[in-house]
């Protein structure tokens, strides 16, 4: 099992890896997140899509639903394959962005505002830190997010053959 995020006095500790899958992209996303709780051995498996979004609104959507389950302030580790959701809040993107009116470098508008916006709610109500692993490699709880997001978008991929959903 991952090392929980230490040093933060009485905080309930949760490990956290997410994942995200689009095909093709943008298209059909689908997004999934395990939730470790190493002071219970409690292991939450979550997952889900969207018929039409982009791989990286997967990747957000994914931190977000595991974030927004916690109850109460937690220490959470959160493990993504994603640079991008990772380098956003350690290589100071998001500061960036706000700081510029939600501006990038080259002054076009940030791209999935809005999850961007719920997000850092989200992590503001805990102490977080990041971890990325390299995706599709060797680590089996990132894998099993794959694993899950890709059943999630295969199965909206398939109410929406059926006729059962719409985009």
């Amino acid at each position: 099992m991952a090392e929980p995020n230490k040093g933060h006095g009485d905080l309930q500790q949760v490990i956290i890896y997410t994942d995200g899958a689009c095909d093709p992209n943008p298209g059909i996303g689908g997004w999934a997140a395990i939730l470790l709780h190493p002071d219970s051995g409690k292991r939450t498996e979550i997952s889900g899509g969207d018929p039409e979004s982009t791989n990286n609104r997967m990747e957000l959507t994914a931190v977000l639903e595991a974030l927004q389950r916690l109850k109460g302030k937690c220490g959470v580790t959160i493990h993504t394959d994603s640079q991008y959701v990772k380098n956003a809040f350690t290589a100071g993107w998001l500061k960036s962005w706000q700081a510029k009116g939600w501006k990038t470098a080259s002054k076009e508008p940030v791209k999935n505002r809005d999850l961007w916006e719920k997000l850092l709610e989200a992590v503001n109500q805990h102490v977080v830190a990041w971890q990325w692993i390299r995706g599709h490699h060797v680590d089996p709880l990132n894998n099993r997010c794959d694993e899950l997001a890709v059943a999630a978008r295969k199965k909206i991929a398939a109410e929406m053959r059926s006729g059962k959903l719409s985009a």
